[in-house]
């Protein structure tokens, strides 16, 4: 049989996010927080705080102090990470991306400004690591892809794309989240739709809301940021419906179901076709501190329940937990201290515990 180092791997390209304390705005500030992040490795985040094995495949600046940063923050984390170190090259060379986003409140929604010029993680390649040793010597369960690392440059489309064919190749599962963004795929769409049809096609999970699954594979479905989300439920389901028509090799079909009220409260739910059977969790508003990373605490959470072998149903219960976990604190991912607590949220059951 089969052993397995990691259960769960990510490339990524690491930057930080700084946010304004107390849910003010950027532009009227003077005090910040800043975190270490990542979308992918935020999903990872989830397994890695219930002891499941994970790492980032990821680049660094050399002798950079946000480089020194990141690592702390991962090794703290419990996320194993590797990935070689470049030199700078100069003030105007390369660095980790920055990240500036507040919460919002009430009706004044977030605000989120991405710099991401000379990006250490746009450079990302299949030469920077030992797949052999990775994928088959040590063994991974499942590749975690993210549209975002997909589509940041030509040389991380051909990475993501050759990450994603050799796990096949040696057996890994493949998750893919489609993660859409127009400032990405400006100029490039016809490429991009190639390379994510391709990756979509080898994939065992594919996740992404109405949007991605449109504006990324062509796949028709609700309008993207509609109201009444609760009489849109059976045009995704068609939606994914037509999905698995074009990707049979997909076993799992996930989106979220997300209708903002104001800032500090959201309608949450999912829809999850996995292989015939639907779990659908009509949207039950949820308390938000900050909604940057809840998508990916739900991803987190369907890849925990799925690696951990959970019925149908409770992957998806556990992931709509994990999503509003990471909603309700400032770091843009979750920290579930265990399952008891995930399904506590679940259960609405916010008692004080001794």
């Amino acid at each position: 049989m089969k052993t397995f180092k990691y259960d769960l791997i990510s490339p990524t390209s690491m930057g930080v996010r700084i946010t304004p304390i107390d849910r003010q705005p950027i532009e009227t500030s003077h005090l910040f927080e800043m975190q270490a992040t990542s979308a992918e490795s935020n999903v990872l985040n989830v397994s890695a705080s219930l002891g499941l094995k994970t790492k980032v495949l990821t680049k660094f600046v050399e002798d950079s102090p946000i480089s020194r940063f990141i690592k702390h923050e991962l090794g703290r984390r419990h996320i194993d990470y590797e990935g070689i170190s470049v030199p700078q090259g100069g003030p105007w060379g390369y660095r980790h991306q920055f990240n500036i986003a507040d919460s919002g409140f009430a009706y004044r929604g977030p605000r989120v400004q991405n710099d991401r010029a000379g990006e250490v993680g746009r450079t990302l390649a299949a030469e920077d690591f030992d797949l052999k040793r990775i994928l088959e010597d040590e063994g991974v369960k499942y590749l975690h892809l993210s549209g975002l690392i997909a589509s940041l440059s030509k040389e991380t489309s051909d990475f993501c794309l050759t990450l994603a064919k050799k796990a096949k190749a040696v057996g890994s599962k493949i998750s893919f989240d489609l993660n859409y963004r127009a400032s990405f795929w400006k100029g490039r769409d016809q490429e991009l739709r190639s390379i994510f049809h391709d990756i979509a096609s080898i994939s065992d999970i594919l996740i992404g809301n109405e949007e991605d699954f449109q504006l990324c594979l062509g796949i028709q479905g609700p309008k993207a940021g509609g109201k009444d989300i609760h009489g849109q439920i059976d045009r995704f389901k068609d939606m994914m419906l037509n999905a698995k028509k074009q990707y049979p090799s997909v076993s799992v079909f996930a989106t979220t179901l997300r209708e903002v009220i104001n800032a500090n409260e959201h309608l949450w739910g999912a829809v999850v076709l996995n292989h015939e059977t639907w779990t659908v969790l009509e949207p039950k508003p949820i308390l938000v501190y900050d909604r940057i990373g809840g998508g990916d605490g739900f991803v987190g959470g369907l890849l925990y329940g799925l690696i951990s072998g959970f019925e149908p149903e409770k992957v998806v219960q556990f992931a709509w937990a994990t999503g509003a976990l990471a909603a309700s604190v400032k770091e843009d991912y979750a920290t579930p201290v265990d399952e008891a607590q995930v399904w506590n949220i679940y259960k609405g059951n916010a008692r004080v515990e001794r």
